[in-house]
């Protein structure tokens, strides 16, 4: 019997759900920072094997909006409750449980789809610890199963892989075994920029910049492809953090998202990155389209 659907993976920032996913696809797919609001869109992936075809819509991760940005990444979380087979709802054990969790919660107490509970990063704690929180979520009532992993040692991730499996319906086959994703790779190039500069950049920054795509073209003659790509700040003060001294600090996001470019697409790169100032931006609904926040 195969098993197919859609799957959501929600929860606050930061708690593993891009770190999940990568995991599982055995790709670099989605963006990765220790930095919050590191998912913007909602990023269709897609897992395959004999017995199963999973859809993870990734998500961003849930926090109080401030800005008109943050209103569309609110609204983006919390869209697929009803639309999906399950919800898989990821948990920081580092993390203290707060107000947000129990917003989070709440909403999830209103929706019919299933719900997995995963308890991630259960190598930062003890095992008493992991028994307490499993023994609270228990609680909630409203879990299929609660599952302890660990995204990025890769513990007992195919736990949870069985779990998904018992509890999707049985389905056809949406996607072509070999698709992993349904982002186009200029989207995925955009994203692998803003990783390295969320990465490299300080605290205050990175959540005031975008990526554009302004040249993405292979060269016929050579295994060659060349990107321009434009980064968009706030403030006349960001533009000089992000180029730098002598523009070490853009080289040095060129260089590291080049490698990881060139790691996707199987080919040399001719990455160029530039910088651009727009202070309105994040709040300006006609940029926010004009960037893909639909």
């Amino acid at each position: 019997m195969f098993k197919s659907g859609f799957v959501s993976v929600i929860g606050r920032s930061n708690v593993g759900k891009s770190t999940l996913l990568n995991r599982i696809l055995g790709e670099k797919l989605t963006i990765i920072s220790d930095k919050p609001q590191t998912t913007r869109n909602k990023i269709q992936l897609i897992y395959t094997d004999e017995n199963m075809q999973a859809i993870f819509l990734d998500t961003p991760g849930i926090q109080t909006p401030k800005n008109k940005l943050g209103d569309y990444m609110l609204k983006v979380s919390m869209s697929t409750l009803n639309e999906v087979d399950v919800i898989t709802y990821i948990v920081d054990t580092t993390e203290e449980i707060g107000k947000l969790d129990s917003e989070i919660i709440e909403k999830l107490k209103l929706v019919n789809t299933k719900i997995i509970l995963l308890i991630n990063k259960i190598d930062k704690i003890s095992s008493d610890k992991i028994n307490e929180l499993v023994e609270m979520y228990s609680k909630v009532g409203i879990f299929e199963e609660i599952i302890q992993i660990s995204a990025l040692n890769g513990d007992n991730v195919e736990g949870y892989l069985t779990s998904l499996k018992n509890n999707l319906p049985e389905g056809p086959m949406y996607y072509d075994k070999d698709s992993v994703t349904d982002q186009p790779i200029r989207q995925i190039v955009q994203e692998l920029i803003r990783e390295k500069a969320l990465i490299n950049l300080s605290d205050e920054l990175p959540h005031g910049i975008a990526i554009t795509i302004e040249k993405f073209k292979e060269r016929q003659d050579k295994n060659l492809i060349d990107i321009d790509a434009t980064i968009i700040v706030e403030k006349k003060s960001h533009k000089g953090m992000v180029i730098g001294k002598k523009g070490s600090m853009i080289k040095k996001i060129g260089t590291d998202a080049r490698i990881d470019i060139e790691q996707l697409l199987d080919a040399k790169v001719n990455l160029k990155l530039w910088v651009k100032i727009d202070e309105e931006w994040r709040n300006k609904d006609s940029r926010l389209r004009y960037l893909g926040y639909n």
